[in-house]
């Protein structure tokens, strides 16, 4: 890889001794790593957990093929180990109202979800519209309880959630300098100018993030760029700007603190977090914690209500009745001709460009309901009256979007299928063949 001249220059000038091993860095093989899912069922997992990253719930070292058992049911994530720090700085709490701001494609936003037991409001938002599609994929594919996914702009949503959010993590859109090694592209759009670019973006992001934190609030900052223009200046400024106070971060082995000669000088810009990759086994990143020192009480928001018909409702309760065990829906709102549930506290979706209020419970057919995919990824087996085992071959034809046959079950009706304990999906059997509903625009040959 070719980095640009003035990068080299810049980054000599600011790390001094450190930057031959820097430099050396970016000709390592990326560091890859992956979590597992703790809001899954117990299951046969055929991963490697020998290498586990230090500080990480759940996370280790190695990577895992998207078209393994393991990956399409949502039992384990892909994700640098850098990125995975992030959320372990959030540090979310079961029951809290979270927001993760600029999501795509959901690493974090599934961590946090773990973190967080699937009890609390998660709201996780993307403004690209093709983004925002792969944040519900992994979002559902993770078994993530009634998350509100939206479509929005940061000025569209502060009007929607004022001092609203316990926590706000901003990851924000930044130069990507810390990716260079993953994504080499990424160095023929840099130059010098680009940074301080991205950072007037970042300051119009944070300006409505702090409009929606609670009093007493925490926002969490983060990039993916060594860049002291996206990441200590933007601390300071915040800091200068708004009333808010950093929270030291725990630093492990391999983490450096913030450099205040890179800003204005604030000592307190120490306790935030560097992560540069020739000290650290991951690729580069920058984590700050703040919180507010708001004293005003919250503002309190008109709420969504459910907007499930009698018969609507009347449908759900007979699909669960003939099909679930010991499951509990939330309350139950139509959205277009999906079936949801969905979280009491979130706001009227009035005006708001939503991808999902909730987890999708079914289609909504003529007198009856065709259970979704999402449905599937949060129910354990025991939660399921009729359940069929797969084998490899019918897994694989499965995930292809072919109908198998089986011996397991003779009635026609719904079952939950599952392979090597894992839930995948659901399938209908009629005389002995299983119809498959496995969506179609995530089928694959395995």
């Amino acid at each position: 890889m070719e980095l640009p001249a003035a990068f080299k220059t810049k980054y000599e000038r600011l790390l001094g001794d450190q930057f031959p091993a820097f430099l050396q860095s970016f000709t390592d093989t990326p560091q890859h790593g992956f979590r597992i899912n703790p809001l899954k069922s117990p299951a046969q997992l055929d991963v490697d957990t020998s290498h586990p990253i230090p500080g990480i719930q759940l996370g280790y070292y190695g990577k895992v093929s998207g078209k393994s058992p393991e990956h399409q049911s949502g039992y384990v994530y892909n994700q640098e180990p850098s990125a995975m720090l992030v959320a372990e700085a959030f540090n979310p709490q079961p029951g809290e109202r979270v927001l993760d701001l600029c999501a795509a494609p959901g690493g974090k936003s599934t961590q946090l979800a773990g973190m967080m037991q699937n009890q609390g409001l998660l709201v996780a938002n993307e403004i690209n519209r093709s983004r925002a599609k792969v944040l519900v994929e992994n979002l559902e594919r993770f078994g993530v309880w009634n998350p509100l996914i939206l479509n929005e702009t940061p000025e569209h949503l502060s009007k929607a959630f004022p001092a609203y959010f316990d926590k706000i993590l901003v990851d924000a859109p930044c130069s990507g300098e810390g990716m260079f090694r993953k994504n080499p592209e990424a160095t023929t759009y840099w130059n010098e100018e680009y940074p301080a670019e991205c950072a007037l973006r970042q300051r119009d992001i944070l300006t409505e993030a702090v409009k929606m934190l609670k009093p007493g609030g925490q926002l969490i900052y983060s990039t993916c760029t060594f860049a002291p223009e996206e990441d200590e200046q933007i601390i300071a400024w915040l800091l200068d700007e708004y009333p808010l106070e950093m929270i030291p971060l725990e630093k492990q082995a391999g983490m450096s603190s913030g450099q205040p000669a890179w800003a204005n000088g604030n000592p307190e810009l120490q306790d935030a977090v560097r992560l540069f990759p020739h000290l650290f086994a991951g690729d580069g990143h920058f984590i700050a914690k703040l919180q507010s020192t708001e004293t005003a009480k919250p503002t309190k928001i008109r709420k969504q209500e459910a907007s499930a018909s009698g018969a609507e409702r009347k449908e759900w309760q007979q699909f669960a009745e003939q099909n679930l065990t010991n499951f509990q829906a939330g309350p139950l709102l139509r959205f277009k001709e999906q079936l949801y549930s969905f979280n009491p506290e979130i706001p009227a979706l009035n005006g708001l460009k939503v991808m999902r209020p909730g987890t999708p419970l079914g289609t909504l057919k003529k007198n009856r309901i065709e259970p979704s995919y999402g449905l599937a990824m949060v129910l354990n087996p025991e939660q399921v009256q009729r359940t069929i085992a797969l084998s490899d071959d019918q897994w694989q034809k499965y995930v292809h979007g072919d109908t198998f046959a089986t011996d397991q079950i003779q009635a026609k009706g719904w079952a939950l299928l599952v392979y090597h304990q894992m839930p995948v999906g659901f399938g209908k059997v009629v005389n002995g063949t299983v119809k498959n509903f496995f969506p179609k625009g995530l089928r694959f040959q395995a």
